[in-house]
C-alpha cells in the first residue's frame, strides 16, 4: 500500500512509522524539515518538505499512486484543505483527516469526510486504559495531551515535583507493579513506573528524558 501522511508531529510521525514497520510505502510531508527528526529509527519511507495541500508538493510525494492519504497536522484548516485536494483533485481512494476542534465536526460530516476527532476519543481511550491496561498517549484538544509512558533511568532519585513543569506538565497517576495510585508531589519515582499525566506541546521535549528508551 502506498500511503501519504501530512504532518510529522507526534501523531503523524508515529502513524508513519507504524505504517512503515508494517511494510507499506510511506511518504511524509511537513513544512518544517526539522519535524522529520521525530520519525522512528525503523521508518524507511520518504520525506518531502512542503505544504500538504500544495499540488506540486503532493505530486512530488507520489499522490498519483497513493492508496491512502492522512492529513494529521495540528491545524484543522490545513487538514481539511489537504484532504479535499487529495480527494477531489487526485481521487485518492481513502482519505482521512484529523480534527482538533469538535465544533467543526459538522463541517467534516457535511463534506462526507472520514475523520478522527481527538476530543471524541478521549473518554473512550481512557476507559480502555482503565479496563485493559496501558497504552502510549491520547490526544485531547489543541496542544494538550493525556500521555502515558514507562519511566526510564532518568527518574532515579527524583520526586514527582522534580519532573513536573509549571503550566506544561502534571503527573496524575502512577502505576508500580500491581498498584495504581495518585501520587503526592514528594512521591519518589522509580524506573519502570508507568506515569500518566497531562502535557502541553512545548513541554513534551523536556520530559522525554524521563521516558524509557
Amino acid at each position: 500500500m502506498n500511503a501519504i501522511v501530512v504532518g510529522c508531529g507526534r501523531v503523524g510521525s508515529q502513524l508513519a512509522t507504524m505504517l512503515s514497520v508494517e511494510g507499506h510505502n510511506v511518504t511524509v510531508i511537513d513544512r518544517d524539515e526539522d519535524a522529520f527528526r521525530r520519525l522512528g529509527s525503523t521508518f524507511n519511507g520518504v520525506t518531502v518538505k512542503g505544504l500538504g495541500f500544495d499540488e506540486d508538493v503532493l505530486i512530488e510525494a507520489g499522490i498519483r499512486e497513493a492508496d491512502v492519504f492522512a492529513a494529521v497536522t495540528d491545524l484543522d484548516n490545513t487538514n481539511l484543505m489537504a484532504a479535499e485536494v487529495a480527494r477531489k483533485i487526485f481521487s485518492v481512494r481513502h482519505v482521512v483527516a484529523r480534527l482538533y476542534n469538535p465544533q467543526r465536526e459538522r463541517t467534516y460530516q457535511q463534506l462526507d469526510m472520514d475523520y478522527v476527532c481527538g476530543t471524541t476519543l478521549v473518554a473512550e481511550k481512557l476507559l480502555e486504559k482503565i479496563e485493559a491496561g496501558h497504552g502510549h498517549h491520547v490526544q485531547i484538544i489543541g496542544d494538550v495531551e493525556v500521555i502515558e509512558f514507562k519511566a526510564g533511568p532518568g527518574v532515579a532519585n527524583k520526586r514527582v515535583r522534580d519532573i513536573e513543569i509549571e503550566h506544561q506538565f502534571r503527573v496524575a497517576v502512577l502505576s508500580r507493579g500491581n498498584v495504581t495510585f495518585i501520587p503526592q508531589p514528594d512521591t519518589m519515582l522509580q524506573p519502570g513506573d508507568v506515569v500518566v499525566g497531562a502535557v502541553k506541546e512545548e513541554g513534551f521535549s523536556r520530559i522525554e528524558r524521563y521516558m524509557e528508551g
